[in-house]
């Protein structure tokens, strides 16, 4: 017969044993011994954590025969064995997400006036309750405003949220949450030692870790950790039973991104995906090791449960990174651990992540300094004009656009309300040009004469543009106005313009051989074109 698994092995008997949820099992032993018992209850909380568990308990306890009830459930007496050995015909569990329908809930509802068969209440417990339909609510409600006197409702589910307010007001909540790293090692101690499991307290924690609050995970972790009871479990073993990578790893790969080294950050995650460490398993080991630096650099060490050494690699890099930084590194590679789409490349989110964290946006630190000499300027004195921002280089011939035609022009009514606040001549200016074409990170405007060229290229108006073009777009962009005086170049300037903007005319001139033969603008400045296809002729 095959062995029985750890976490249904140690599932609770008493409630004593449930860690990390007093404030239940306390609320409810109370009312055990007055005898305030309701007919309905609402356990939330995330997965286990101990809402079924705690149910079965609090069955077992209102049908126990021990005559003290501060003892129950005692698990001496034939109903709590029963219920132990799952033979108590009286505890009903129902999966609500296998028994959606309303036909389910009708048969409940019909069976529930029978009186109980061994003890004095009948308890049904409904696991996951939010995966009901409208309808076997609506079936369930009337059920739940006049129940039997013999029957007890506990409903369990871990999206609260998704249960009709209808429900939520008929039973008394309970909220169950995620258990502290320190509870869940030592339960693992006291499940290895008493199993004679050998295994390093390096290693308990990181099960705990991985467990991420869910008792019946981290159990489950420390099964699959223990292959052979006779081998000693070390934090490397661990570490490679479970795909995670070393403790070392990550603070290198950290180290990196505070010292701006690409080359070494991604060495670093290449040597962790070889050597076995599962990519979401180590993006969320990163996102962790960031979230304690954070915690360190904007509250204190105390709030970060950690050894002695961890707490001052935390408190190094907490001082050597800046807030804004910190934050969006940790966004990168939280993105990355919620990735499911790149199995064909595991670590691809991960160098992404990493690329993504040492490219820092593009600030308008002009403004910055302009308010920050206002503020720091004495009274009746005006503040030192801030330096002007340097105009970005032109891209190299031949390089790809930084943005494309139809993105700038989609924005091209933001870029002229944004140049207006700058420089009101600018956008009677821009009416007369037109955007041709994008050369890297110049955008190339073609106006029809010279005195046009000429007034959008004054220092004033191409400082304003420039800055314009950054607010709107936030890149880094240049300009350059050329003068198109024949009606051929006008003509294919407009063309151009057309495609760009008509999917469909752009696929009968460029897939069918078609060609624009006449452009005409009507009396509402709408152009019609009349297209020719080459081939037909």
């Amino acid at each position: 017969m095959p062995e029985q698994a750890l976490y249904l092995k140690w599932r609770p008997t008493r409630f004593e044993d449930v860690i990390g949820q007093q404030h239940v099992t306390r609320t409810l032993q109370g009312a055990l011994r007055q005898g305030r018992v309701r007919h309905a209850y609402l356990f939330s909380g995330p997965r286990g954590t101990g809402k079924t568990t705690t149910a079965r308990l609090l069955a077992k306890a209102i049908n126990c025969q021990h005559a003290d009830p501060g003892r129950r459930p005692c698990n001496e007496c034939a109903h709590c064995v029963a219920v132990n050995e799952g033979r108590y015909l009286d505890l009903i569990e129902i999966d609500a997400a296998s028994h959606t329908g309303v036909d389910d809930v009708r048969e409940l509802r019909d069976k529930i006036a029978f009186a109980p068969g061994e003890g004095q209440y009948k308890v049904y417990i409904i696991d996951e309750v939010h995966r009901f339909s409208g309808a076997a609510f609506d079936a369930l409600l009337k059920t739940l405003e006049e129940p039997p006197e013999h029957a007890i409702f506990v409903l369990a589910t871990t999206e609260p949220e998704k249960v009709p307010d209808t429900i939520l007001s008929r039973c008394l909540p309970f909220e169950f949450r995620r258990v502290s790293i320190h509870e869940l090692a030592a339960l693992l101690r006291h499940i290895a030692d008493t199993e004679g499991f050998r295994i390093e307290q390096a290693a308990l924690e990181l099960i705990a870790r991985q467990g991420t609050g869910s008792v019946r995970d981290s159990i489950s972790l420390l099964d699959q950790v223990v292959s052979d009871p006779q081998e000693t479990i070390t934090l490397a073993v661990a570490e490679q039973a479970l795909g995670a990578a070393g403790r070392r790893a990550v603070s290198a790969l950290v180290e990196a991104l505070l010292a701006g080294d690409v080359a070494a950050g991604l060495e670093i995650i290449h040597s962790a995906v070889d050597g076995g460490a599962d990519p979401r398993q180590f993006a969320r080991q990163v996102v962790d090791h960031l979230r304690n630096v954070l915690l360190v650099q904007t509250a204190s060490a105390r709030v970060v449960n950690d050894t002695e050494d961890a707490l001052e690699t935390y408190a190094r890099q907490a001082a050597a990174i800046p807030r804004g930084a910190l934050l969006r590194t940790i966004r990168s590679f939280n993105e990355a651990q919620n990735d499911k789409t790149s199995d064909w490349q595991p670590q691809l989110p991960l160098e992404l992540a990493l690329l993504e964290a040492l490219t820092a946006p593009q600030e308008a630190q002009v403004i910055v300094q302009q308010v920050v000499q206002t503020v720091a300027a004495p009274a009746g004195q005006s503040a030192p004009a801030a330096a002007p921002e340097p105009e970005p280089e032109p891209s190299a011939p031949g390089e790809p656009p930084a943005i494309g035609l139809l993105a700038v022009r989609e924005k091209w009514v933001d870029l002229q309300k944004a140049a207006f606040r700058l420089n009101r001549n600018l956008p009677p200016l821009l009416d007369h040009a037109q955007l041709r074409e994008i050369s890297g990170n110049t955008l190339i405007l073609s106006v029809h004469n010279p005195i046009f060229k000429e007034k959008l290229d004054a220092d004033d108006r191409r400082k304003a543009l420039l800055q314009a073009l950054r607010q709107v777009f936030d890149l880094p962009l240049q300009f350059r106005v050329e003068v198109d005086q024949d009606t051929e170049t006008r003509s294919s300037v407009e063309s151009r313009d057309i495609l760009a903007s008509d999917e469909l005319l752009a696929y009968t001139v460029h897939q069918l051989g078609g060609s624009i033969s006449e452009i005409k603008t009507t009396t509402s400045g709408t152009r019609n074109v009349d297209p020719t296809n080459e081939e037909e002729e």
